[in-house]
Parts: structure tokens; sequence; C-alpha cells
């Protein structure tokens, strides 16, 4: 055991209170996006590319919160949300919400985030004209990404948000260049003409013990599984969402009935997608886990994935 040399031990003896500190400011975090509107302007880079959005968030008075997004260049793109629920889009946001995928905020859980990140306060920054403080979150283990967030003093919103692999590499990027902790006016909420209504196909809750995992990174747990249908045929497609209140995951599971398909593994940024073929005793189905998670562990969860009718599946 490598010895601790007696200067840091104050250092040490000052670890509580720096936790302490980073769970209030994550609470502050996670109550800032339900109950304060604002209205900027932000970049977000991903595997070399940049886009800037325009977004205006409004708290309304019955506690409903109406956002819309805006791209400012290349494709033009909108998307007008209630409540995290996507209610019209256009461009290339159609194809990510016409299945009915809703964009919910997370709900950042301090005490449990401890758990499977280490959490310091790393000092104090500037971003569009805004005093901000820096917090650090390092993953445990290799199976998620770290975090760099720069958190308002005034409200508590995120300026800026980096993911980092491993070894420090950015994979993505979210920072504002302008921001107004205020209600936007009405005009400004309003979504223009190409942003075409969302039609949703219908889901419904998956009996219990369906589909389970034999195998989870450690801290994360089931949000969510659903039944959708799916786009190339009537068969019904399960959709399994995990989070470990920070990063998330969904595993696809669609019978193939017939069809030809092959495996896929791929990265674009920080998302992964993952797909392997699995012969069931109901069938052939191909397991698809798309999220932020490193490459290698969404290959680990693809390959643990087992109906709940059968202790064993054969890959």
């Amino acid at each position: 055991m490598r010895a601790i040399p007696l200067c840091l031990l104050s250092g040490l003896l000052a670890l509580p209170v720096q936790a302490s500190e980073v769970q209030d400011w994550l609470k502050r975090l996670a109550e800032a996006e339900r109950q304060q509107s604002f209205q900027g302007t932000f970049v977000y880079e991903r595997n070399g590319s940049f886009s800037t959005h325009s977004v205006w968030h409004a708290v309304e008075s019955d506690g409903s919160i109406h956002e819309r997004l805006m791209q400012l260049d290349g494709p033009s793109q909108e998307v007008f949300k209630v409540d995290g629920q996507a209610r019209c889009v256009s461009g290339a946001l159609a194809d990510q919400v016409s299945d009915g995928q809703s964009w919910p905020a997370r709900n950042f859980d301090a005490a449990q985030l401890g758990e499977w990140y280490d959490m310091r306060v790393a000092g104090h920054s500037r971003i569009a004209g805004r005093d901000a403080v820096v917090l650090i979150l390092s993953p445990k283990d290799q199976h998620r990404y770290g975090f760099e967030l720069h958190l308002d003093r005034e409200t508590g919103l995120p300026l800026k948000s980096l993911l980092l692999s491993d070894k420090g590499q950015l994979l993505e990027r979210f920072q504002f260049t302008d921001l107004e902790a205020r209600v936007p006016d009405a005009e400004a909420l309003q979504p223009t003409s190409d942003c075409q209504p969302v039609h949703f196909k219908p889901a419904d809750a998956m009996a219990d013990g369906a589909w389970r995992s034999d195998w989870l990174p450690p801290g994360f747990s089931l949000i969510s599984a659903q039944l959708r249908r799916s786009e190339v045929s009537d068969e019904p497609v399960a959709v399994l969402m995990y989070g470990d209140g920070l990063a998330r995951f969904s595993v696809f599971l669609e019978p193939l009935q017939g069809a030809v398909a092959d495996d896929v593994r791929s990265q674009l940024g920080p998302t992964v997608a993952v797909s392997r073929r699995m012969t069931t005793h109901e069938g052939d189905m191909m397991v698809t886990v798309v999220g932020e998670i490193p490459l290698g562990t969404a290959e680990r969860i693809a390959l643990s994935m087992r109906t709940g009718a059968s202790e064993q599946a054969t890959q």
C-alpha cells in the first residue's frame, strides 16, 4: 500500500465537505431544469462536427414545461416539446421522435451518483459571461464515461457539459454562448409551419420478466419496459431503458421472422450501437443496444439478454 504524505492529510479531511458541496450543486441542477425558465444559444460538438442551436424553455404557471429548440446552421431542424414529450418536429429530428420517443430531463440523485462516480468541485469558470462552478464526475469503473459540468452560480443551470472517455478524450460538448434566465416571449415559443405534428404509435407496457439481462454494469437498473410497433413489420419491438442516474442506454429486441440481418457494431462520438442476432425458443431475434456507454460494455450487454421464458438462449 502506497504511503500518504502528511501534507495531504488536511486535504483528505476536507473530502466530506467537498462531497456535500457537490451534492448540493447537483440538487440545484435538478431543481433548475424543472423550475427555471430561460432562453439562449448553445453549441453542440460531437465527433468533430459542430452545430449551433437556440432554445426557449418556459415553466408555466400550472407547472408544465414548454420548450422549443431550433438548429441555426446546416439543415433546418426544430422540435417543440411539452413536459419532455415532442409535439412537433421538422427536418431529420422527425426520424428520431416519430415512434413516440420522449426526451426526459435527467433526475440527478446525488447520493446514487456517488456510488458510481468520484465527484468533486474542480474550481470556477466563466461561460457565456456568467460565473460558474466546475464539477468533475469521474467513473469508478470502465462501464461509463466521465463528465465535466459547469453550472451557473445564479440559477444552477448547466452552462457547459463535457463527456469524456477514460483517456480524457472529448466525446461530446454542450456549451451556451448566451443565456438569459427569464421567461421567453410567447411568440418565441411558437413553432414554425415547418414543424410537423408527431403521430405516436402505441406503446404497451411489457409483462414483467418478458426479457432480462444476465449482466448489467454495476449501478444500472431498469427504468422502463415497453412494446412498440416495428417501423418495417407488424411485429412488436421490446424496448428496455436502463440508467445509473446520469448515463443511459436502451435495448431493442425485434423478431426477425426469417429476415437476414448481420451483426453490427458502430460508434459516433459518445453514442454506440451494437446489434447481435440471437436464437431463442421463440425464433431468431435481433438485439440492439444503443447509448452513451463504452463499446465493450454495450457488446457485453447485448450478449447477456435472455427471454424470461427460458433460462438459457443460444447465441
